[in-house]
């Protein structure tokens, strides 16, 4: 009975390892979705639906053992309890081990047992007996080897900037273009050279054109063929690790496409001085800003980008508070990560790690001078009975495409 209970509490284990694990599988459909701001897709809703099958089937599951398992553990007790009883009764009690307190107590006992007096010869022989310790290298059979989950991944999956600019739907073909005006119409004082005004001097006359700019689709995916073995006798599972990681090494990809496309920009960087102070950062912020507005007249909105080092600057110069003639505030090293950090002019400071790190070097920009273009694919399985396998897929198509350079100034320490 003893090897049943066992054998109950080790599925039991295995099924709650397995429930919480399909739980997580479900809260990272959900994450993902909200992450990229759209809602669930028909393959997440399947992946949702089948999650919640298997944590109902499992569900089922743990009630009935772990009820069995109840009332084993309760049997096996009251045999215990029994046991003792009777063990006393026929005067079988074990005692513990036995220890002297002092040299004298021995001396007395080797006195009373060569007078030939039982217990004296009783505790001697206990003492004197060489027991054989069971350790748990002995049995290496019956150790468990436990895994406490969830695995241990360090990894962010977050895409700051390109949350901030927004993903735009890609159209169904593999390039696209977008319209940009290059000239514009002109409107003068009617005459020549800005005369005065004559009524039958000819007007001023400039035709607009328009440029247009190409976007081509770009493919970001990898797979992983994995053993149904594998699948099957792995605890935590592995399957679900691997879809997750797949889509996170994407999220990490797209980010670090978009902001190497923002770094490219060959714009006159603004510098905030090499021993920069609140009013050194201010001046460079509104110097860069006033080089943003020429370039897209006040188009889109501003934000600067920079990477986890800048915030070595940034960081200690604003307080999460607000104090009087401040710049800027917001900034905490207690929610360092990914994301808006705290504002400078009131323009938001966005931290990716993405952007490349060393100079110190943020970037003041417009969401209008770059867009970006996604369309996932998604998950894709595909079975290989030969091999008893399961090839696993992660995919999409991502596009960053600059509209202005102009509108996206670096900022430096020089």
């Amino acid at each position: 009975m003893g090897t049943n209970a066992a054998a109950n509490d080790e599925m039991i284990r295995r099924l709650e390892t397995e429930l919480r694990e399909k739980q997580a599988f479900a809260n990272e459909i959900v994450s993902r979705a909200q992450a990229a701001g759209r809602d669930l897709t028909d393959e997440d809703r399947n992946l949702l639906g089948d999650t919640r099958g298997r944590m109902e089937e499992i569900k089922t599951q743990l009630d009935s053992i772990e009820d069995i398992s109840r009332v084993s553990y309760e049997v096996a007790n009251r045999t215990r309890e029994v046991g003792n009883v009777i063990d006393q009764m026929k005067g079988r009690a074990l005692s513990g081990p036995v220890e002297y307190r002092s040299a004298g107590e021995f001396g007395l006992d080797m006195y009373n047992a060569a007078l030939g007096k039982r217990d004296a010869v009783d505790r001697l022989e206990t003492y004197y007996r060489a027991a054989q310790h069971q350790k748990t290298t002995d049995e290496p059979g019956l150790v468990p080897d436990p895994i406490l989950g969830p695995v241990i991944n360090f990894i962010d999956t977050a895409r700051p900037v390109v949350n901030f600019l927004g993903a735009r739907a890609m159209p169904p073909s593999g390039y696209w273009h977008r319209p940009l005006v290059t000239q514009h119409t002109a409107v003068a004082v009617q005459g020549s050279a800005g005369a005065a005004a004559d009524e039958k001097a000819e007007l001023t006359s400039q035709k607009m054109t328009i440029t247009r700019l190409t976007a081509n689709a770009v493919t970001y995916g990898g797979y992983v063929n994995v053993s149904r073995q594998s699948i099957d006798f792995s605890q935590p599972g592995v399957l679900d690790l691997i879809i997750n990681d797949l889509a996170a090494q994407y999220a990490i990809d797209t980010e670090a496409a978009t902001t190497a496309a923002i770094a490219a920009t060959a714009t006159t960087a603004i510098g905030y001085g090499a021993t920069p102070t609140q009013a050194t950062v201010a001046n460079a912020v509104w110097s860069a800003a006033a080089a943003v507005y020429a370039a897209v007249k006040g188009q889109g909105q501003l934000f600067i980008a920079c990477p986890s080092d800048a915030l070595g600057v940034f960081g200690q110069m604003f307080a999460p508070y607000g104090p009087f003639n401040q710049f800027g505030q917001g900034f905490n090293a207690a929610n360092f990560g990914q994301g808006q950090m705290g504002n400078i002019s009131g323009i938001p400071v966005i931290m990716s790690a993405g952007l490349p790190t060393g100079a110190a070097k943020a970037y003041l920009l417009s969401t209008a001078a770059i867009e970006v273009y996604e369309q996932r694919v998604g998950t894709l399985q595909v079975v290989e009975p030969s091999v008893l396998g399961l090839q696993v897929a992660y995919a999409g198509y991502f596009t960053p495409l600059t509209i202005n350079a102009s509108a996206i100034v670096p900022l430096t320490k020089a």
